[in-house]
Order: C-alpha cells, then structure tokens, then sequence
C-alpha cells in the first residue's frame, strides 16, 4: 500500500502526482500484464538476446556517425 503524506496547503493535484510517480516505481502493472500468460524461459532468452543485439546494432551506428 503506498502512503503519501500531503503537507498543510498542498494541493490535491501535487498528490496526486506523487502518488502516480511512486505507483509507476513500483512496477505493479508491468508486472500484472506480464504474468497474464505464461512465456516459456527459451522465448524470454531469445527475446533478451535479440533486444541486446538489436542495442548494440544501435551503439554502432551511433559511434561511426
């Protein structure tokens, strides 16, 4: 449960915006759509491994340019 402590004259609007900040930290809805259906290990593996390539790929375009 998060708590967010609001000082004397602070605006709800303010809160508001802490709240989201610190909800969007915890990760909690990456988390749910990712536990929605089942990824086997090998199709995570590939997928890390391709997101890698793909980064370096990225790097080394940057650093001829």
């Amino acid at each position: 449960m998060l708590i967010i402590p609001v000082k004397d004259g602070e605006s709800i609007d303010r809160a508001l915006k802490k709240y989201k900040r610190k909800f969007d930290k915890t990760r909690v809805v990456r988390e749910l759509r990712s536990r929605q259906q089942f990824i086997k290990p090998s199709v995570t593996l590939r997928q890390s491994k391709l997101k890698a390539a793909y980064k370096q790929r990225n790097a080394s375009i940057e650093e001829q340019a």
